[in-house]
């Protein structure tokens, strides 16, 4: 039986082309979206439509790690970062904004930022399935689309008001692309201070690069300049389910070792957590 087309997907449908074709707009037919050429991308029955062609990208976001972070996100211990992202975001951006996050992951900070824009719809892009399942029913007016960020994006040139990147991969080019003049960039990332207190007992978490900062300039001055920086940074408390949801949601939960989680004395009941938000506009 074919799958319905989600009403947050038809609201983003102007905004798609094909990925094989690139110029063509896609259309839905039965259960599917299809170009005039006759490319076709099947509409998954979790509500997201998935765009990859050819070889697949692997991401790390398997269903493990994505339960963790429904669960983890759900206490609001990362309500200020979602926040101050969704406030960057609608500074600028029109009550009909169309709000892209590249790297959506569950569509937690999506759903932030369409709670503040009642009349803007927005689209995720994601590799992972089992993340997109949750962006998928995240928000009313935010539809979920699988795709690789480091390939050009299938969306239509400046269509945009805002492009969202919370701890997610970078693509700058394409962010410019996609953005219309007027539109803003946010970029979400952690300093070297964040969860310094977990890493620190358990050193073969994922290490923050001290050169993270200068290559994200190096990477985005040839097309932005930065309007604002916001840092976020408090103390939070930790259940021991949330320290270990903390781990398991990342890609250092393929480090960890069970032995270490199981110790008792090796998760903190308090972490620092420690983001810089930027808003850039195109130059």
């Amino acid at each position: 039986m074919p799958v319905s087309l989600p009403p947050a997907l038809e609201l983003s449908l102007d905004l798609l082309c094909c990925p094989t074709c690139r110029t063509r707009r896609l259309h839905p037919v039965r259960g599917a979206l299809r170009c005039p050429v006759g490319h076709t991308f099947d509409i998954a029955r979790h509500g997201y439509a998935g765009l990859l062609t050819g070889t697949r990208a692997t991401s790390g976001d398997d269903t493990a790690m994505v339960q963790a972070r429904n669960r983890f996100l759900s206490t609001g211990t990362y309500a200020p970062i979602r926040k101050v992202g969704a406030r960057l975001a609608i500074d600028t951006a029109p009550e009909q904004a169309t709000v892209v996050d590249v790297g959506c992951g569950t569509g937690y900070y999506l759903a932030g930022v369409l709670d503040r824009l009642p009349g803007a719809r927005g689209l995720g892009l994601d590799t992972s399935v089992r993340a997109l399942r949750s962006a998928a029913r995240a928000h009313d007016r935010g539809a979920a689309v699988a795709w690789d960020v480091f390939r050009p994006f299938p969306l239509a040139d400046g269509v945009a008001d805002v492009v969202l990147d919370v701890f997610a991969p970078r693509n700058p080019a394409e962010f410019y692309r996609v953005l219309r003049p007027t539109g803003r960039l946010i970029v979400v990332r952690p300093t070297g201070r964040h969860l310094a207190e977990l890493r620190g007992r358990l050193p073969a978490m994922v290490t923050i690069d001290p050169a993270k900062e200068q290559r994200l300039h190096r990477a985005l001055d040839p097309f932005f300049e930065a309007a604002v920086t916001e840092e976020v940074e408090y103390s939070a408390t930790l259940s021991r389910q949330d320290a270990l949801d903390l781990v398991a949601m990342t890609p250092s939960a393929r480090h960890v070792s069970r032995t270490d989680l199981t110790d008792d004395g090796c998760l903190p009941d308090q972490v620092t957590v420690s983001v810089l938000a930027t808003a850039y506009q195109p130059r």
